[in-house]
């Protein structure tokens, strides 16, 4: 899964950082801050008047590890840690593998 090592204590991986709650999947939208990414993803939300749903989308910012080092356009899972800046709760645990319908 991970080839290379990395010396980042915030790593799950390799480092010291316990991760626990809610795990997402979603594709990096920025990946110009120094070790963060912008995940977003959508997600169903219902209408009780209408008793429907909508697509709505959820933006977060996670760690990115060194030794995952994903970049715009990759489809990443997150899994929730301890708080490690005022907006960052989030930590990348892997890569997806893109298949032929995503790419397209």
């Amino acid at each position: 899964m991970v080839e290379n090592k990395c010396t980042d204590n915030n790593c799950p991986i390799h480092g010291s950082l316990r991760t626990r709650g809610r795990v997402f999947v979603g594709k990096v939208i920025s990946s110009k801050m120094g070790k963060t990414v912008t995940i977003e993803f959508e997600r169903r939300y219902p209408v009780p008047k209408y008793e429907r749903y909508e697509k709505r989308r959820t933006r977060i910012k996670a760690h990115n590890p060194e030794c995952i080092s994903a970049v715009e356009g990759d489809v990443v899972k997150i899994i929730e840690c301890r708080p490690l800046s005022k907006t960052k709760h989030f930590v990348i645990i892997e890569k997806q593998v893109k298949t032929k319908d995503e790419s397209s």
